[in-house]
C-alpha cells in the first residue's frame, strides 16, 4: 500500500536527504580523507540542498587504535568545527554511534557544546535495550536521534515487530530500515517499510531507509520506500561505501522533485574529488563477489577478503559461500 497520494512524480516536502559519504565511505579507506576533500564535500552538500551531512563515527578510542584510522572514525568535536565553524547553514551535522563501540557518556558532549545536531545510533536487533539507553542519553543532552536496525534481512517478523514497538516507545525521532547485506528486493522493502510506518505512525515517529547496492537495487529500494511514505533517505556521492556501496546521492537528487535539491554541485565534486580518489586506488562499487553475498543474504566480509586477495574465480567463491550457507 502506497502513502496516500504519493507517486513517483510527487513533491514530498517531508523528505530529508542525509549524506553519509564520509561515514560509509570511510569504511573503504579507513577514514583517511584529506581536509580538502571533507571541506569540498561539506560545501557541495550545502549547495546541493542536502539536509544532513554525516561526518563519521563516534568510535571508542579504547577499542580502536587512533593510529590506524583517520580522524573521522572518532569525530572529535574540534575536528568537525575546523570544517564547519559554527555551521550557520540550513544543513545539519550528524555522526553515527555503534552500540558497544562508543563511549557515549564521555565522548558525546551536551548539544550546547557541540557542532553536531543529530546522533545516529546503530544497533543489531539483539542489542535494542542498549540502543535505547544511548538514545535516551543523547536526547537528554539535546540531540536529535535516529536508530538504524542493522541486518534486518536476517530477522524474523516477530523480532522486528517487538523491536519496533520498543524503539517507538523511546524518545528516538526516526527509525531506519537498513538493508545491510543488499539482499532485499523492492517488493520486500515495500512490505517492511509499510510495517515500520504502521508502528511509527502510531507513536508519531518517522522512518528512514539505508540501502546497499549488492544487487544494484539501492536506488530502486530507496524510491520504493519513498512511495510508501519513508522520508529520511541515506545516500553517498558516487555510491561510495563499504564493498558495493550505497544509493548514489546524484541519482537520488536527480529523482526527487523538491526544487531545493540540485545535482550540479555533486557533479562538480565528483569531477574534482571522487575521480582522483578512485584513481589513487580507493575501490568501491558493484562487483560480482558483492552480488553473490547479496543474493545469499550474507555479510560482505568474505567478498571484501576475496577482493583483497585479487581473486577472479567467481564460481569457486560462489560454491564456497554455498558451503557456508
Amino acid at each position: 500500500m502506497r502513502a496516500e497520494g504519493r507517486t513517483l512524480m510527487s513533491y514530498a516536502p517531508d523528505i530529508k536527504v542525509l549524506d553519509c559519504t564520509l561515514r560509509d565511505g570511510g569504511l573503504v579507506n579507513d577514514f583517511f580523507f584529506t581536509d580538502e576533500f571533507v571541506k569540498a564535500l561539506y560545501h557541495a552538500n550545502i549547495r546541493a540542498g542536502v539536509d544532513y551531512m554525516e561526518f563519521g563515527y563516534k568510535a571508542s578510542k579504547e577499542l580502536f587504535d587512533v593510529n590506524k584510522f583517520g580522524k573521522w572514525k572518532f569525530c572529535n568535536d574540534k575536528d568537525i568545527r575546523e570544517i564547519v565553524g559554527d555551521n550557520k547553514t540550513d544543513m545539519k551535522i550528524s555522526v553515527m554511534a555503534d552500540v558497544g563501540r562508543c563511549d557515549f557518556k564521555k565522548d558525546i558532549l551536551n548539544k550546547k557544546d557541540s557542532p553536531i545536531d543529530l546522533i545516529r545510533i546503530a544497533t543489531y536487533i539483539n542489542t535494542i535495550p542498549a540502543a535505547i539507553e544511548m538514545i535516551e542519553d543523547c536526547t537528554k543532552k539535546g540531540y536529535e536521534t535516529t536508530v538504524n536496525i542493522m541486518a534486518i534481512s536476517k530477522s524474523n517478523e516477530e523480532d522486528i515487530n517487538a523491536a519496533l514497538e520498543l524503539l517507538c516507545k523511546s524518545s528516538v525521532g526516526t527509525i531506519y530500515l537498513v538493508d545491510s547485506y543488499g539482499s532485499l528486493y523492492p517488493e520486500q522493502v515495500g512490505s517492511l517499510a509499510q510495517r515500520y510506518l504502521e508502528v511509527a505512525n502510531k507513536y508519531g515517529k518517522r522512518v528512514g531507509i539505508h540501502a546497499h547496492n549488492n544487487q544494484q537495487l539501492a536506488f530502486a529500494n530507496t524510491i520504493e520506500s519513498v512511495i510508501r511514505g519513508v522520508c529520511y533517505l541515506d545516500a553517498t556521492v558516487s555510491g561510495m561505501g563499504r564493498g558495493c556501496g550505497n544509493c548514489p546521492s546524484e541519482i537520488l537528487l536527480g529523482f526527487l522533485k523538491n526544487p531545493k535539491y540540485n545535482i550540479n554541485p555533486l557533479l562538480q565534486f565528483i569531477e574534482n574529488h571522487i575521480i582522483p580518489l578512485r584513481e589513487s586506488g580507493v575501490v568501491w562499487g558493484y562487483d560480482i563477489p558483492y552480488l553473490l553475498t547479496g543474493i545469499l543474504n550474507q555479510h560482505p566480509k568474505t567478498a571484501i577478503q576475496f577482493e583483497k586477495e585479487q581473486r577472479k574465480d567467481y564460481n569457486n567463491f560462489y560454491l564456497e559461500l554455498l558451503d557456508n550457507f
